[in-house]
């Protein structure tokens, strides 16, 4: 089993800037892919960023050029760096993790979420 543990959520003016992580923890040798999801209230679920173990990112077209995904691997950690925070930036956001293409069945692992909150 994985466990993901998101921090760095809360307040901002619109245009600042905030530092989402992600620390993974239990079998963590079994991760795959890294990503962040956005939920607003009212609206569905939604792709944030996603990142491979090569490093691959790949982001949605509402946030490409204001945020950025990293992972450290060896600290089982995924990073949100978010700049230019606009107002519909507010959701709760939840780190993803799937496993490794030789793990059978796949394996999606989920955060608790942490609240973004953007003001003008």
């Amino acid at each position: 089993q994985v466990q993901l543990v998101e921090s760095g959520g809360g307040l901002v003016q619109a245009g600042g800037s905030l530092r989402l992580s992600c620390a993974a923890s239990g079998s963590t040798d079994n991760i795959n892919v890294m990503g962040w999801y956005r939920q607003a209230p009212g609206k569905q679920r939604e792709l944030v960023a996603t990142i491979s173990l090569g490093g691959k990112t790949n982001y949605a077209d509402s946030v490409k050029g204001r945020f950025t995904i990293s992972r450290d691997n060896a600290k089982n950690t995924v990073y949100l760096q978010m700049n230019s925070l606009k107002l519909e930036d507010t959701a709760v956001y939840y780190c993803n993790a799937d496993s490794l293409p030789w793990v059978v069945p796949k394996r999606i692992y989920w955060g608790q979420g942490t609240q973004v909150t953007v003001s003008s």
